[in-house]
């Protein structure tokens, strides 16, 4: 697909800088260059500033990285600055907002260390604003921040690990087990039949609210039947040919979403209603006219997320 990396989290060519990691020497330097700079986060929210709200590239030594309860991850260069990630996730703000009681957290947390326009955001609602780099920059720090939140114990002896490359390994002192940083293959598939996409809702998602099918990849499986087999489980319909057309890395936890095109071989839909609450053929028009908010009962997935860009595609007759 020719725009494959136009998606939001898409890729900027971020030089990570792998071979430094386990430098400590050079670690240690660059903690030091007044030239570095670091992303601050707070329970997966990215500090921005203005209206504009820019990711905030702080220096080592501002007043707010004190919250820091760990050592800072390397994320990698822009030019010769290196570039942390610090976790002020121990901090306790007066209002922490309630991410768990509606589909996205739209509070902002502001630090009193913190000029009065810098204020913790959730990187799901800056999708549409994020340059490249910086969405690259805040989505390998997010996903890094909730491995190490999750993962802080030996998967083969239960004994605490401990940090190692800058952020990018855990070790266990007990075993010698190396653990590293998972991502977990997701297919996301815009399924068409004619002139006519697949649609579906998930339980819990706003009214109205349509996106693509996707689900998890199991083990042992080709992408293409991870295709056909989820979007049989979830809508009963047949796909035949299938082909890779983009990906976008999904730190939401810590997810890759794969994004697949799939000819459906049949149209009746027999949902599964423990995996969604509803699906749908959705004409070329509908579809056109729902993304400029003509079609109060379908609001289509949200702009920065792989779905939207896949459909935006269909519609554009671009996705060769």
């Amino acid at each position: 697909m020719r725009h494959a990396e136009e998606v939001t989290f898409g890729g900027s060519g971020l030089d990570r800088a792998a071979e430094l990691r386990g430098d400590i020497p050079a670690m240690a330097a660059l903690m030091q260059a007044e030239s570095s700079r670091t992303l601050a986060l707070w329970r997966g929210k990215l500090l921005v500033a203005g209206e504009a709200a820019e990711p905030c590239r702080l220096p080592l030594d501002h007043p707010v990285l004190r919250e820091a309860r760990a050592a800072p991850l390397f994320l990698g260069r822009e030019g010769k600055a290196a570039i942390f990630a610090h976790d002020l996730s121990a901090w306790e703000p007066e209002a922490a907002g309630d991410a768990e009681g509606g589909f996205l957290d739209q509070s902002e947390q502001y630090h009193p260390a913190c000029a009065p326009d810098e204020r913790f955001v959730e990187l799901r609602t800056l999708l549409t604003r994020l340059t490249p780099r910086d969405a690259e920059l805040g989505a390998t720090a997010r996903a890094l921040f909730g491995w190490h939140a999750s993962h802080g114990f030996c998967a083969r002896c239960g004994t605490a690990s401990d940090v190692f490359m800058a952020g990018w390994q855990r070790i266990c002192p007990s075993c010698g087990a190396q653990h590293f940083p998972r991502t977990d293959p997701v297919v996301i598939m815009l399924v068409t039949r004619g002139n006519a996409c697949l649609l579906g809702r998930s339980h819990g998602w706003p009214e109205g609210m349509y996106s693509c099918l996707a689900g998890f990849v199991e083990p042992g499986e080709t992408l293409e039947a991870a295709v056909r087999r989820e979007v049989f489980e979830e809508s009963g319909v047949r796909v035949g040919a299938v082909r890779y057309l983009a990906s976008q890395p999904w730190p939401f936890p810590a997810s890759l979403m794969i994004g697949c095109h799939g000819e459906a071989e049949s149209e009746r839909i027999e949902i599964d209603p423990g995996e969604i609450e509803e699906a749908r053929w959705v004409s070329r028009e509908e579809l056109a006219e729902s993304f400029g908010g003509a079609v109060p009962e379908i609001k289509p997935a949200r702009k920065g997320s792989i779905a939207h860009f896949l459909l935006r595609n269909w519609l554009a007759d671009r996705l060769a």
